[in-house]
């Protein structure tokens, strides 16, 4: 028997679409496996909790958490923005109750320490060593023993995708190799191996954890379950998810059609470097998979995870409507400038598109190698806008291309368009460990850490961060029409709830 756990702290909404896949994997070969959802679990935990030191709002905020939790699993939850923004604020100050006595600060997205940080690996041993230092012990005390006692594992696999997991998923290796010594444990998942593919990499963690994990986790795990020639194929299954228990209207359910990204020539993209090659699922094979999926647990929405949904699928989705409405991240091709191609994917259940459009500057987007100029990204926003779906913009400001001028050619741009736009995510750019040396920048360290994936630099045309953020917050995010948008942002939840108030027509329950 596997035990594959999802630890804290992500965002609530949907079951871990990893998990699924190694699930689906071990249930084709006829390997027992339960999947734990330890993130879900113990954030509703401490939200059920009354903390040990509440002042007035946050006893309010105690009282009020259980149908503050019923607001987000409701439909009528997502008609009224304000209400609902309400009710995140008083959730995420009733977990930040819960963490600052263990020096933490949790909310409903995110996790850090004010001591230990989990780009250093000694912290993430001395959180190990020390498990009844997190805000989840308690939790994990009264229930690891339990969920083993019953499943009975020889092998635990834990996932992390996130840093915000990395501290909570030491504490919890901890407690496991303190308690019952006997148990292999595994680790993988997209934060470990952007950890074991730095150049300078070395594993800090072999007398902790038995096994790390290198991409893809499928055939590394049925192998260390006895499978010597695991057959290939499409595996994936939600059959453990508890949909109710998700803080959302409805099932969320992930999806990847391929890994990697197809286009993969952003010159200050991590993937290359981290040998991530562009593996797309067969077309016939995601539309199977989808129908099979929707008849199954009737989602409320699909998430596609992918880093860029591929043109050919989107013409499979208009030619074959999955069941239920969709989201993902795209990149701005010429099908999305022809009106005809958006109306098809409005009709085939397209509920919003995430796009990294990244900068509103021709010479920058050229510098960036994204393959657009900016009149075809106002082409597509407008085709998509006309159409009724709803944009999700990344914009990246201070990247080795960008100066001033450039920056406000991109608030020039959001501000044209801001009627087709639904929401914005405007970021200051963190250089990728892997593209440093590509790139030919004078770099130094944000923090002291041997697992950092990110980089400062001196920046060639002076826009550093400083004068990136003075501009973002003084002009950017103050033009009018601008700071509407970004006042639709779901707190928290940010894109993984967007959709929902982006115009579904119907949010199903499953």
């Amino acid at each position: 028997m596997i035990l594959l756990i999802n630890p804290p702290a992500a965002k609530p909404c949907e079951p871990p679409a990893g998990l699924a896949r190694l699930a689906g994997a071990l249930e084709a070969h006829n390997r027992p496996v339960e999947i734990w959802d330890a993130n879900r679990e113990a954030l509703l935990a401490l939200l059920r909790k009354e903390p040990a030191a509440c002042d007035h709002g946050t006893r309010g905020a105690w009282t009020r958490s259980a149908t503050d939790i019923d607001l987000l699993r409701s439909v009528s939850g997502y008609r009224h923005f304000n209400a609902y923004s309400a009710a995140v604020r008083r959730l995420n100050r009733l977990l930040a109750a819960h963490s600052a006595p263990y020096g933490a600060m949790l909310s409903l997205a995110d996790y850090q320490h004010r001591v230990w940080s989990p780009l250093r690996s000694d912290d993430l041993l001395a959180a190990a060593a020390s498990p009844e230092l997190s805000p989840f012990h308690d939790y994990f005390n009264t229930t690891l023993s339990a969920r083993l006692k019953a499943a009975t594992p020889d092998l635990v696999g834990l996932s992390l995708s996130y840093l915000s997991q990395a501290l909570p998923a030491f504490a919890l290796i901890g407690m496991l190799r303190r308690d019952h010594p006997g148990l292999r444990i595994v680790l993988g998942g997209g934060l470990i191996t952007s950890w074991m593919r730095r150049p300078d990499w070395r594993n800090p963690f072999s007398g902790l954890i038995d096994h790390l994990v290198d991409g893809p986790g499928e055939t590394p795990l049925l192998k260390l379950d006895g499978v010597l020639a695991p057959a290939s194929g499409s595996f994936i299954s939600y059959s453990a998810a508890e949909w109710p228990e998700y803080l959302a209207p409805g099932p969320i359910l992930p999806y990847d059609a391929s890994r990697g990204c197809y286009w993969n020539r952003c010159a200050y993209c991590p993937e290359p470097a981290e040998r991530h090659g562009y593996q797309p699922r067969p077309v016939r094979q995601v539309l199977a998979d989808l129908r099979r999926l929707t008849a199954l647990h009737r989602p409320a929405l699909i998430h596609f995870t992918d880093n860029a949904v591929s043109p050919a699928l989107l013409q499979a989705l208009i030619d074959q409507p999955p069941g239920a409405p969709w989201y993902g991240f795209v990149r701005i091709t010429p099908q999305l400038m022809e009106p005809d191609f958006c109306h098809g994917l409005k009709k085939s259940g397209c509920a919003m598109l995430k796009i990294g459009l990244e900068s509103g500057d021709d010479r920058v987007l050229e510098g960036m190698k994204k393959g657009v100029k900016v009149e075809q990204a106002g082409r597509a926003l407008q085709a998509l806008a006309e159409a009724g779906i709803p944009t999700y913009i990344y914009l990246l400001f201070g990247t080795p291309w960008e100066e001033e001028a450039a920056a406000r050619r991109t608030l020039e741009f959001a501000a044209r368009h801001a009627g087709e736009i639904g929401f914005i995510n405007p970021a200051i750019f963190n250089l990728p460990a892997e593209t440093a040396d590509k790139l030919n920048l004078e770099v130094r360290s944000f923090y002291a850490g041997d697992l950092q994936l990110y980089y400062d630099f001196r920046h060639p045309l002076g826009w550093g961060r400083r004068e990136v953020r003075r501009f973002l917050d003084r002009e950017f995010k103050r033009e009018p029409s601008i700071a509407a948008i970004l006042r639709r942002t779901p707190p928290s939840f940010t894109s993984n709830h967007a959709a929902l108030f982006a115009g579904n027509p119907e949010v199903r329950r499953a």
